[in-house]
Parts: C-alpha cells; sequence; structure tokens
C-alpha cells in the first residue's frame, strides 16, 4: 500500500481545516501546517491519528524549513 500524505496550509480553520478534514476521511497521512498551534491540535483531534499538526508561518523562509524537517 502507498501511504499518502498531503500538507494542507492555513488547516486550523476555514477551507484548509474542510480540506484537512475531508483528506483525513480518505486514507491520506495529513500534516496540518499554520500559525496557531491551538487550532491545529483542535483539528488533529477531531481526524484522528492521521494528522501531524505543525506551527508554521509559511511567509517565513526559516519556518518552511523547519515544517518540512518534521514531515
Amino acid at each position: 500500500m502507498v501511504l499518502k500524505v498531503a500538507l494542507v496550509t492555513g488547516a486550523g480553520s476555514g477551507i484548509g481545516r474542510a480540506v484537512a478534514l475531508a483528506l483525513a476521511k480518505t486514507q491520506y497521512a495529513v500534516v496540518l501546517a499554520g500559525r496557531r498551534a491551538e487550532s491545529l491540535e483542535r483539528v488533529a483531534r477531531q481526524a484522528g491519528s492521521s494528522c501531524l499538526a505543525v506551527a508554521a508561518d509559511v511567509t517565513e523562509p526559516a519556518s518552511v524549513e523547519a515544517l518540512f524537517a518534521r514531515i
């Protein structure tokens, strides 16, 4: 079986949250990225064990590098 991984930015709320939850239901391992760790953790709890929440600001290159180092 091939593991499918999706990285969703803005996953703590709105469209990003909806996309992350939908992907988690379809057997994707989902990396939840966003600036607010609390919101990401809440979404991760909703989605189940297939999610990894990582606080990151995609406007900051160092933050993006740290995000990909965690994946």
